[in-house]
């Protein structure tokens, strides 16, 4: 199962515990991870492995918005700031719409996150 991660800038240290705290569940065999380009390189520094493609404001979250559309990723943890503007906001809730539309759960803080890996049965 391929699973998008992104976050924010403020977020990104969040996300990182997020997945340190599931480490277990998220390096499974069967768990592949895709990132936007300096989250995926945080989430690397952490010790996990990611597909990382742009950096969110260079089209990252369009390029996980298509693999979304395409039906490869399954799932997006995408922990937003909800107190900041963001340049690439039509990016951003064009990557939400097409979830909305491919009904593939999408995340946007940790409790939201936790509550669907442990929905799946994914826990360790």
């Amino acid at each position: 199962m391929e699973i998008a991660i992104i976050a924010h800038d403020s977020k990104k240290a969040d996300l990182v515990k997020f997945l340190i705290k599931n480490k277990t569940v998220l390096q499974q065999e069967k768990i592949k991870l895709i990132a936007t380009g300096t989250t995926g390189g945080k989430a690397e520094e952490a010790g996990f492995k990611t597909k990382r493609m742009l950096s969110g404001p260079l089209g990252g979250d369009a390029q996980i918005a298509g693999r979304v559309a395409e039906g490869i990723t399954k799932m997006v943890f995408f922990f937003k700031d909800p107190l900041s503007s963001h340049p690439h906001e039509a990016d951003i809730n064009m990557l939400i719409r097409v979830c909305d539309v491919h009904n593939v759960p999408l995340a946007t803080n940790e409790a939201t996150a936790q509550l669907l890996l442990d929905a799946i049965g994914l826990q360790s």
